[in-house]
């Protein structure tokens, strides 16, 4: 008999602590043992995890209106400025922001020490920052500066609120000219000195649910150590890959908006981090529960590091180029095995995602399910998938037209 499964059954089995939770390393071995249909009849939840930079990443923030009122024109969160085009103490922390003294790339490679994502984690972790406001006065909000310490406990609202998390696939990154290079893949040495990825492969989560089938808009997942919610398709998602036989993408496809409640969060899961030559970026933990409603739901979330590609990508000239060119495929087995084969050349692997991290977070997601202190919610909506008819455009320069 085949399986078949609604959320609101598996929810039942978690309220009453007979549900069968798994991470996705597990149910791989799972299913190599028995076989899909076996473990689909075991599991009820196969929980992901992933940790890495996520660059398009922020926090929303409401500092409380001081007295007399002010509407914000710009504000610094310890010299890191925060974008203010919203109501009058709303803002938004970029993760990438800089500090207007950080030289950039003028001390070329430069070393961008400190940024948003930094600020983030120290607000997070329950520290004070330094707050700077200006504005230009109005009758209803008189004040035009104001200098203060906030923190979590100070303001009204902070969330995570980020517009592209959790990338379903990604380049392995490498370097073909002569010289090093600086990027967000980290630093690529000249003439294939290694080779960067960034993906927890047999963990990360949409690779375990390929299609969409069951994480959507209004998912309630593991984000940066504490509870948050899918809220639609990232920016740049991207359905219309080539993919495997097996409906995995080959390359870059799907993304997640995301949002959580930072007092929820632990400064282990959300981390600022600095690359050289590059630039700031906020590692984020995210991981999601997958349901297993049927057998190809297991059959999706069982794959392998071996059953996982992605695409081998030059980031000296074709990636910056806009030059849709892969050098080779290779699988995630391969990478993590430590070098792999491009062009004739034995290339040491690196990667950027962290692999104990991930399991941390699959495993942290199972003890929460299994407790009966997180259920699954259904989605609201589902994500633009194959067949959707998206396509990624680029920026072109056009003439104005009068």
């Amino acid at each position: 008999m085949s399986v078949k499964r609604t959320v609101a059954e598996i929810n039942e089995r978690i309220r009453k602590g007979q549900a069968v939770v798994m991470t996705a390393e597990e149910v791989a071995r799972l299913v190599k043992e028995k076989g899909t249909r076996k473990a689909a009849a075991e599991v009820d939840v196969v929980t992901t995890g992933t940790f890495g930079p996520m660059c398009s990443s922020g926090a929303i923030i409401n500092t409380g209106h001081t007295k007399p009122r002010i509407k914000m024109k710009k504000a610094w969160f310890n010299d890191v400025e925060a974008y203010c085009g919203l109501a009058a103490v709303d803002c938004y922390l970029g993760a990438t922001e800089l500090p207007e003294s950080d030289p950039e790339n003028r001390v070329y490679p430069g070393a961008f020490p400190y940024g948003g994502a930094h600020v983030i984690q120290e607000l997070v972790a329950g520290k004070e920052v330094r707050f700077r406001a200006i504005a230009y006065g109005t009758d209803c909000y008189p004040r035009k500066e104001i200098e203060t310490t906030v923190s979590l406990k100070t303001v009204n609202e902070a969330y995570l609120f980020n517009p592209r998390n959790c990338y379903q696939n990604y380049n392995c990154a490498v370097n073909l000219s002569d010289r090093t290079i600086y990027t967000y893949m980290g630093v690529l040495k000249p003439n294939l000195g290694n080779a960067n990825y960034c993906s927890a492969g047999v963990l990360s989560p949409l690779l375990k649910d390929p299609l969409y089938r069951t994480i959507g808009i209004g998912t309630r997942i593991f984000l940066g150590g504490g509870v948050g919610y899918v809220v639609g398709p990232g920016t740049q998602h991207n359905p219309e890959v080539r993919r495997l036989p097996s409906g995995v993408p080959a390359g870059g496809a799907g993304t997640l908006a995301v949002t959580g409640d930072l007092r929820g969060m632990s400064p282990e899961f959300v981390v600022g981090v600095s690359f050289t030559g590059y630039g700031v970026s906020l590692a984020v933990g995210l991981g999601v529960p997958i349901p297993v409603l049927d057998e190809e739901v297991m059959r999706h979330a069982a794959l392998g590091d071996e059953d996982l590609v992605t695409q081998v990508i030059d980031y000296s000239h074709d990636y910056p180029e806009m030059v849709a060119r892969s050098l080779g495929e290779v699988s995630y087995a391969q990478l993590r095995s430590g070098s792999v084969q491009i062009q004739g050349r034995e290339v040491p692997t690196v990667s950027l995602s962290s692999l104990p991290k991930a399991r941390k977070i699959a495993a942290r997601l199972k003890e929460w399910i299994g407790a009966g202190d997180f259920l699954l919610s259904e989605p609201a909506a589902t994500l633009p998938g194959p067949g959707s008819g998206i396509a990624i455009k680029a920026l072109h320069e056009r003439a104005r037209k009068h």
